[in-house]
Order: structure tokens, then C-alpha cells, then sequence
């Protein structure tokens, strides 16, 4: 009785024993799965925190650039002429919504009565603005827009006002790239009388209008 207790007891503990193994292979299998998983939340934790700290030194980037527009804005808007660089005696205008500064000339500085050629006594105030341009503004988009009053032409061989506030703006234009700002970034066009800034009606609103105006493009992009 002894011997067939004892030959049903061996069995019994193969069995227990592959079970055993069997358990075990099984938290094997769920040690190494848990394992990978916690390597691979580290990896994305990792990169989480790396994201944010992107994220936050692009938002002190963006911070620090809208900081120093401010600045600057609200620098050029205390005093224009000043600040623009440009300096006293001259008619500057900062636009910070298009991102322009305007330098206005009046025409009885550029040219003679009826004409589109330069005075040669403009080349100091052109010399001195060309100055400012290739210091302070190099690269930058220069418009130059000439204007002029109401009055009809006369005894000019001008078919209109839109053709001699072209030529005028045309001959500064020029004057700018003979003296060292690169052709690509100037661009001429004349308004003829639709943007006056004064009234037609009087001798000193007609001599406002007639003008020409370089326009910097300081924004860029």
C-alpha cells in the first residue's frame, strides 16, 4: 500500500512542479513587458520634458523680440526724426501699423518749377539721406512716390501730373541707385494729385502736396 501511495504521489509532483515552472515563465514574460513599458514612458516622459523646454525658450525668444518692437516704437514714436536716425530738419513720419518710415521732400528742394530733373543743389539732402539708408537701413524695400497739386500742366512737356510725379519719382530713384542702394529693392510710382495732405486752395496747401516721398519698408518679411 505504501509502494502505490508512493507511485501516485510522483506524478503529482511532476505536475506541481511544470506549474511551477509555468508560473514562472509567466512573470517572465510579465516582468520583461512591464520592463519595456517602463523604458518606453521614460523615453516619452523624456521627450515631453524636452518639448517643454522648447516651448519655453521659444516663448522667451517671441518675448524678447516683441519687448524690443516695443521699444522701438515707442521710441520712434517720442521722436521721430531722432530716432529714425534721419535727424532734425527733416520731415519724418513713422507708421508702426504698415511698419514705414516716410522721409518727405518738397518739390521746390528737388526740382525747378515744371521739371523732373534734380536741382544740384538737392545732392546734399539726398546724400545725407542715402547715409542714413546704407547705415541704418541696408537690405530694406525703398518705395520713392512722387506727388504734386492740382494745377494743370502748362509749359512742360509733361501730358499731366501723373506723368511728371512718375518722372520725378523716377529721377530720385535713380539719384538712390547711382549712389549705392541696389536697384532690386527701390521701386518708382507717381500719384499725380489723388493724395494730397493739404488743401488745393491755397498757395501753401499746393506747395505741401507737391512732394516726393521716400518710403522705407523697416519691417521685414
Amino acid at each position: 500500500m505504501h509502494v502505490a501511495r508512493a507511485k501516485a504521489i510522483v506524478p503529482l509532483i511532476f505536475v506541481v512542479g511544470l506549474s511551477l515552472l509555468s508560473g514562472c515563465t509567466d512573470y517572465k514574460k510579465k516582468y520583461d513587458y512591464l520592463s519595456v513599458e517602463h523604458e518606453n514612458l521614460k523615453g516619452r516622459f523624456a521627450n515631453m520634458q524636452g518639448d517643454k523646454q522648447r516651448m519655453a525658450d521659444r516663448i522667451s525668444q517671441d518675448q524678447q523680440t516683441i519687448d524690443e518692437l516695443k521699444r522701438q516704437i515707442e521710441e520712434l514714436n517720442r521722436t521721430p526724426a531722432d530716432a529714425t536716425g534721419f535727424g532734425e530738419g527733416y520731415d519724418v513720419a513713422f507708421d508702426p501699423a504698415a511698419g514705414t518710415i516716410t522721409v518727405t521732400l518738397q518739390n521746390t528742394i528737388l526740382f525747378a518749377s515744371g521739371k523732373a530733373a534734380l536741382k544740384s543743389t538737392t545732392s546734399a539732402e539726398l546724400d545725407h539721406i542715402l547715409s542714413v539708408l546704407k547705415d541704418k537701413y541696408a537690405g530694406r524695400e525703398i518705395d520713392v512716390v512722387g506727388h504734386t497739386d492740382t494745377d494743370p500742366i502748362k509749359k512742360s512737356p509733361w501730358k499731366d501730373n501723373w506723368e511728371l510725379s512718375a518722372q520725378r519719382a523716377l529721377s530720385v530713384a535713380r539719384y538712390l541707385i547711382d549712389h549705392g542702394i541696389a536697384e532690386n529693392l527701390v521701386q518708382a510710382s507717381g500719384c499725380g494729385p489723388a493724395r494730397p495732405v493739404a488743401s488745393n486752395a491755397t498757395a501753401a496747401g499746393k506747395a505741401k502736396n507737391r512732394r516726393v516721398e521716400i518710403v522705407v519698408n523697416v519691417r521685414q518679411g
